[in-house]
């Protein structure tokens, strides 16, 4: 039998690392989306416009898994199709956060998957690779259908020009998830800068 937490602890949840986003600018501005799955027909989802530092529980948007919004004052976020979607595609998904991470969403405006194998922990969390999902026009159907081939196979992507997604069976763990992907992205970018320079420096005869 499936275990949801309740509303009061998924709206504090959604909260409190909304805020840690923010903090450790993994979103900017009214950038970013939070949702929380709290029944077997419902999820809990951040509103539109508004920042994720500066969330209160009364802000927070009820759906349905349909995409039915249940009465609020508040729209819920554009993407809220995107979190819809995985829930359905995996039942197991209990928290989702889409964030923008400035080194993963610069990886995902490039367009091409990026090597998780230089830390052998990335290797573990993200398999051989990050993937990069081809572009999709933001909060369309396309976004969801781009994602839902990767619902139950990984943890993480990078959504082409748009930022990253993750998820997972709680919201400290798709937080994490989120905090370890920027992590890598900044290792990779670092690897690859000193790769040049030490390449530079053999060919101009400074290294043996």
């Amino acid at each position: 039998m499936m275990t949801y937490i309740c509303e009061n602890e998924a709206g504090a949840l959604i909260c409190e690392y909304g805020r840690r986003l923010y903090a450790k600018g993994l979103v900017a501005g009214s950038g970013g989306n939070l949702s929380c799955r709290t029944g077997e027909n419902e999820i809990l989802i951040t509103p539109t416009m508004e920042s994720k530092g500066y969330l209160t529980p009364d802000m927070l948007v009820k759906l349905d898994l349909r995409g039915n919004i249940l009465p609020s004052q508040y729209s819920p976020s554009s993407e809220s199709k995107m979190h819809v979607g995985l829930y359905n595609e995996n039942p197991s998904v209990r928290a989702v956060i889409h964030a923008h991470p400035p080194v993963a969403t610069a990886f995902a405006c490039c367009g091409e998957n990026i090597p998780a194998a230089l830390l052998p922990e990335a290797a573990l969390l993200f398999g051989d690779e990050l993937v990069v999902t081809p572009f999709a026009t933001p909060g369309t159907d396309e976004v969801p259908e781009s994602v839902k081939p990767y619902a139950k196979t990984c943890r993480a992507l990078l959504l082409g020009r748009h930022g990253a997604l993750t998820w997972a069976d709680s919201m400290k763990e798709a937080f994490l998830v989120m905090e370890t992907l920027e992590h890598y992205c900044k290792t990779y970018l670092h690897a690859e800068e000193v790769r040049i320079l030490l390449n530079h420096h053999v060919h101009q005869g400074l290294v043996d």
